[in-house]
């Protein structure tokens, strides 16, 4: 069984966390399994990573790691920052959601694409909702941008991070984005 760890740090926002394990690739090194945005508590938060990572109890994160929480904390501190370089184990998700990830991963900051232009970027231009749960379901928000990944019309669409859309609407302003959140969509 893959070895893997999980650290709680302090942001901007509030409490996150990230998971992680040693990639099986010799010297790679780690390879970020989770990310936890901050939940009502840091106990909470704690808990949510912790139950993505398998593991029970906190370490510290090797260097590389380390340098990716200052790249999360930066950028939730408003000093936008490019993740498409830090390598993420999705071998737990299935390949639909996958080259979901993929094409998100490629939206820049500030920007944000659509259920249905994702759809169609993975060639199932039919598939918005099944989009849409997948992002859902995404285990590395901020790394792979979820939240850049919107409704037709100009909606927000949902986010299941703590917080909901307002948390959605924050971390595109953060990015310089123009968010305009309807009260009820």
């Amino acid at each position: 069984m893959k070895q893997t760890a999980y650290c709680l740090f302090e942001t901007a926002l509030g409490t996150c966390g990230i998971a992680w394990r040693e990639s099986a690739e010799s010297g790679s090194g780690p390879v970020v399994i989770g990310v936890q945005l901050p939940e009502a508590t840091s106990q909470a938060t704690e808990s949510g990573i912790a139950r993505k990572s398998g593991s029970n109890r906190p370490s510290a994160p090797p260097p590389r790691v380390a340098e990716i929480i200052e790249k999360i904390r930066r950028h939730l501190g408003g000093e936008t920052q490019d993740f498409r370089t830090v390598a993420v184990d999705l071998d737990n998700v299935d390949s639909f959601a996958r080259e979901a990830y993929k094409v998100a991963r490629q939206i820049p900051p500030g920007q944000t694409r659509t259920y249905g232009e994702i759809a169609k970027a993975v060639g199932q231009p039919a598939a918005a909702q099944k989009v849409g749960q997948a992002m859902a379901k995404n285990p590395v928000p901020i790394i792979v941008p979820c939240h850049r990944v919107s409704g037709a019309n100009g909606k927000l669409g949902g986010f299941s991070a703590p917080g909901g859309r307002a948390t959605k609407a924050k971390l595109l302003a953060l990015e310089g984005a123009h968010v305009n959140l309807p009260l009820f969509s």
